[in-house]
């Protein structure tokens, strides 16, 4: 759609704004851009630090406010966010409001948002607010300052660059002296500057109010006018299922000038100041703790691996020594806890519950009601007497942030918290009280699974949409036979799964012997006490917690190695698919696809046996029956292929800018599948998809693979797990699994023995298992997909040009897509 200069409108009260609507077909929601620019302020003094602290604890408190609305009993919509930021490339500082909310719902979006801005820039925060983001915001700036010395150099140079293009006074963040001006700054700070800059930040918002005190002229309006870009569906949603109400539709009739008028409406809405809210300093008191341990007794046990390490006895003087302690706690949870400072004040917990979309099948559960389940408890958050308004701004006072989601084989919680005392408590303390209340009195809430459904429909329609999701969609579903552990949660599905099914299929998997527990965090000398705060909050939970919500078959939850319904059905024979979207866009896809090991070396296709790669093989040297073998061979060969696409497919024939090779890599689950996925024109995507055939084919020919190949390889595969433990996340997903039965080759080894093991693959190890694990050179057993878009009738879009106008003339940018070279 062709776009021409913003229009101007002038509202009831004088005020100017600029606005535009940009409709296109692939669009499925409505979204909103509303910003004004103003006059960057150089922080060059305590005052001008102050009363851009001041700024930040407005921002927070608007923030926070707009996050609670969107996670109410019907939110409006599905993503809000308030912001002002000083932009050096504009010139200006931008303050914006972005959203997003479904299509027949946009008024009401708007007028929501827009009126809690104006409620924000009229009664101002209040004292909880005011204490709570101060004391949030001198976390942050301690925290900074702590790791002002481990950021990374580019970070470092970006917001110096930054900082000196505003004119900003830059100082290095480990300085002291950085710290103590902003303690100085917020220790002075009074709750009417606050909320002078609160109402400095939503003038351009509060000025279309007809209650407004300003003056609608050129000096008063200092942030400019305001602009409005909205982006909505060109035509209606297709019907599809229960989801086929009318109101889906986004009205063709909206134009700028009612949109205008919205805003103005919402600028206008009658508002109330904001109620305080009473938010616990402790979800768990002293005295609860110790009574759950009088009823409970918790004790260490010693961890059990199956990877051929030895268990060792508990032994608290040695234990400590080590950067990590794995173990056991009576009730059956296994632990594994890290003292790592990698970065600085700041931890990771994993908890991972064993089972995922694969046990829901077994189990004869709803389909997809984990999956909804999982959302659903992301988007409550209520625990016994605590609402969940309460709980998130415990979260918020803490720092703490949480994220809950199911893949085939694990459910999955993630939980980042700080390590040091904030809000007069101890963030591990804080994290783990939370990590309780999940597992022991969370309450479910239909308003959850309401707002859980909402974002999988959504997510569902983008899908639909997205050439190369739809593509990808359906290449899996022909390739795994329609196996629904791998399918996308459909329409159909999200209407069935009702509260009790999500509980049911969440809470069967959150027993206690069904749960591994891994923390990495900058625990520094305080390691010890974090061990013994896991041990009271973790191992006071009884072991029977939720059994109530398992079958009388089916006591424990888990995929045994030996499990037939751990197989991934890959079929034996390959198919072509071909996918048609209308965009008047022209692009294609192009997709190779068959079976491959799982993470660990384990193969399961279809009607054979589960092995292991040295069964195939038949290997008898001990090198090759290190647990890690398997693994260390599929890491080597995902880079080897990688970097032979690369060459091929888009230096040599310059056919595409970007080609990938990757493997699903199941831990649990027995087998998996390669994907290979090319980006081209609609001209090339034959083409493309035949070289990358080709390429795979020459992989796996005579001599396909040298010693240069691999010895490249393993520096890229070594510096990539070593700087993958350089981050709190790589380091939780490393611990992830050690203890677990369904993964028995993952064990300390891999760990401690990861170089040695890399190192030790020979090229004939590599042509092994190319050659017995892979089908690249049998294309009867190799799945195609090429997606690609078709020109919607009456667009007036120009189709593909002709193939030679279609090739690259120059290579592209080196290293784009691939970052450093002995990283990625």
């Amino acid at each position: 759609e062709k776009v021409n200069k913003l229009s101007d409108h002038t509202t009831i009260n004088g005020s100017k704004v600029r606005a535009h609507i940009f409709k296109h077909e692939l669009l499925q929601n409505f979204s909103l851009h509303l910003f004004a620019k103003r006059i960057i302020e150089p922080v060059t003094t305590l005052g001008a630090l102050k009363r851009s602290l001041a700024r930040r604890v407005a921002l927070a408190a608007l923030q926070i406010r707009l996050n609670v609305n969107s996670r109410g009993a019907d939110p409006a919509f599905t993503f809000v966010e308030f912001n002002q930021l000083d932009s050096p490339r504009e010139g200006c500082a931008v303050c914006s409001l972005d959203l997003t909310s479904e299509p027949h719902r946009w008024k009401e979006a708007i007028i929501k948002c827009t009126s809690e801005i104006h409620r924000l820039g009229k009664f101002g925060l209040t004292n909880s607010e005011f204490d709570r983001y101060k004391e949030a915001i001198l976390a942050d700036a301690a925290q900074l300052a702590a790791q002002g010395d481990t950021l990374a150099h580019g970070d470092v140079l970006n917001f110096l660059m930054e900082g000196v293009a505003c004119g900003h006074t830059v100082m290095d963040a480990s300085d002291s002296g950085n710290l103590i001006a902003t303690e100085v700054a917020l220790a002075n700070m009074t709750l009417a500057e606050v909320n002078e800059q609160a109402a400095y930040l939503c003038k351009h918002v509060s000025v279309l109010s007809s209650d407004s005190t300003e003056e609608k002229t050129e000096s008063s309006l200092s942030s400019g006018e305001l602009v409005v870009i909205a982006c909505a569906p060109k035509t209606a949603p297709a019907k599809s299922g229960d989801d086929s109400s009318d109101e889906s539709a986004f009205d063709d009739d909206v134009c700028e000038e009612l949109l205008v008028k919205t805003i103005q409406k919402a600028a206008n809405e009658p508002i109330e100041p904001e109620e305080e809210i009473l938010v616990p300093s402790s979800l768990i008191s002293p005295e609860q703790l110790s009574e759950f341990i009088v009823n409970y007794k918790p004790e260490w046990l010693p961890a059990q691996f199956s990877d051929g390490t030895p268990s060792s006895p508990i032994n608290p003087a040695a234990d400590f020594q080590r950067p990590a302690i794995l173990r056991r706690l009576n009730n059956g949870m296994k632990v594994h806890c890290a003292n790592a400072g990698i970065e600085r004040q700041r931890g990771a917990l994993r908890l991972v519950a064993g089972g995922g979309r694969n046990w829901e099948v077994s189990a004869g559960k709803k389909k997809s009601s984990l999956a909804i389940g999982c959302r659903t408890m992301q988007e409550g958050g209520s625990f016994l007497e605590w609402t969940r308004e309460q709980v998130e701004l415990f979260c918020v006072d803490h720092l703490i942030m949480v994220e809950i989601a199911a893949n085939e084989e694990n459910m999955v919680m993630d939980l980042q918290f700080p390590t040091c005392e904030v809000a007069g408590l101890n963030g591990v303390e804080c994290v783990l009280q939370v990590l309780r209340e999940v597992m022991v009195s969370y309450n479910w809430e239909d308003d959850a699974l309401l707002r859980a459904k909402s974002s999988f429909k959504q997510a569902y329609k983008g899908q639909l949409k997205s050439l190369e999701g739809a593509s990808e969609e359906k290449l899996v579903s022909t390739l795994t036979q329609g196996d629904v552990r791998f399918q996308t949660v459909t329409l159909e599905d999200i209407e069935n799964v009702k509260l009790e099914d999500a509980r049911q299929s969440v809470m069967s998997q959150l027993t206690p012997s069904n749960i591994e527990i891994s923390m990495v965090g900058d625990f520094g000398d305080q390691f010890e006490e974090t061990v013994d705060l896991i041990y009271k909050y973790l191992g006071s939970i009884p072991e029977d917690t939720n059994s109530k919500y398992l079958d009388d078959d089916n006591a424990a939850v888990k995929v045994s190695s030996d499990d037939e319904g751990a197989r991934v059905p890959v079929a034996k024979l390959g198919e072509h698919v071909h996918l048609e979207l209308e965009d008047p866009d022209p692009r294609a896809v192009a997709y190779v696809a068959g079976k491959c090991p799982n993470k660990w070396g384990f193969i399961g296709a279809e009607d054979a046996k589960i092995q292991h790669i040295c069964e195939i093989n038949k290997i008898d040297e001990e090198r090759r029956s290190h647990p890690f073998f398997g693994a260390a061979c599929l890491l080597l060969i995902t880079e080897i292929v990688n970097r032979r696409l690369f060459s091929i497919v888009r230096e040599q024939k310059q056919l595409t800018y970007d080609a990938n090779f990757s493997l699903t890599n199941f831990e649990a689950l027995k087998g998996g599948w390669f994907l290979v996925t090319v980006t081209a024109s609609k001209a090339n995507a034959n083409k493309a998809l035949r070289a990358c055939l080709e390429t795979l084919q020459s992989i796996v020919a005579r001599g396909g693979v040298g010693s240069d190949n691999l010895s490249s390889a393993k520096r890229v595969v070594i510096n990539r797990h070593e700087g993958g433990l350089q981050s709190l996340k790589g380091y939780v997903e490393a611990l992830s699994g050690l203890q677990m039965d369904s993964i028995p080759l993952k064990g300390p080894k891999c760990l401690t023995e990861f170089h040695r093991v890399v190192e030790g693959v020979t090229v004939k190890d590599v042509q092994a298992v190319l050659n017995e694990c892979f089908d690249f050179d049998d294309e009867k057993k190799l799945f195609t997909a090429i997606g690609e878009t078709i020109v919607p009738e009456g667009s007036g879009a120009v189709s593909d040009v002709d193939d030679d106008e279609q090739q690259l003339t120059r290579s592209p940018i080196i290293g784009m897509k691939r970052g450093g070279a002995l990283m990625n």
